[in-house]
């Protein structure tokens, strides 16, 4: 049982090593970013949904709004066409 703990311990540590290193590197190259993240679906379905985001807040909001326009289109489109 230890074993198990010990094992999604490091799995857990290297995740969050892994979201560090990519928001390092977002952070250098880019003026802001929003980044959000889920984990696999549990047995009943439920997801952990992070949100991280780095710079201007009213800029990470404007890419949010933006970003939700698009997907709203493209939903839209894929409605209408079937």
């Amino acid at each position: 049982m230890a074993k198990g703990i010990v094992k999604l311990h490091q799995q857990k540590t290297s995740a969050v090593s892994g979201l560090e290193k990519i928001k390092k590197s977002l952070s250098e190259k880019h003026a802001c970013y929003v980044l959000i993240t889920c984990s696999q679906p549990s047995d009943e379905g439920k997801m952990d949904v992070e949100m991280n985001y780095e710079g201007d807040e009213t800029l990470a909001a404007f890419l949010l709004e933006n970003a939700s326009q698009v997907f709203d289109s493209k939903l839209n489109d894929s409605r209408e066409s079937k």
